[in-house]
């Protein structure tokens, strides 16, 4: 179950229950259980906070695959597969690349938020 909290810890909902009994651990199969962030429409203030705690707990979700994703090339590496290391390698570099660009749009949207 993934909880997301605004940047005071309060819960936020996100439209779809929370995830509430998804099997999300680590599952190489999982589809988020069918939920689909951003779809479905939000009002107004609650809609800049929703957005707010969704975007960043993806950034920080995104950070966390990407370490997976390192350590998995550390573990080809030393199982003498370089080319696939370097491949993931390079992916995690793109997805590192994306991440921030979802970072700045973060940021973006919380300066908005202050002006508004």
């Amino acid at each position: 179950m993934h909880l997301i909290k605004d940047e005071n810890g309060n819960v936020v909902s996100h439209g779809h229950g929370e995830h509430e009994g998804c099997p999300h651990s680590h599952d190489p199969d999982h589809e988020h259980c069918g939920h689909h962030h951003g779809e479905g429409g939000c009002q107004g203030g609650d809609c800049k906070q929703e957005t707010v705690a969704l975007l960043a707990y993806m950034v920080q979700h995104n950070e966390h695959h990407a370490a997976e994703l390192d350590q998995m090339a550390d573990n080809l590496e030393k199982l003498d597969m370089l080319d696939a290391a370097k491949t993931i390698r390079d992916g995690v570099a793109d997805f590192q690349k994306a991440n921030m660009r979802f970072s700045l749009a973060l940021t973006l949207v919380k300066e908005q938020t202050k002006e508004a």
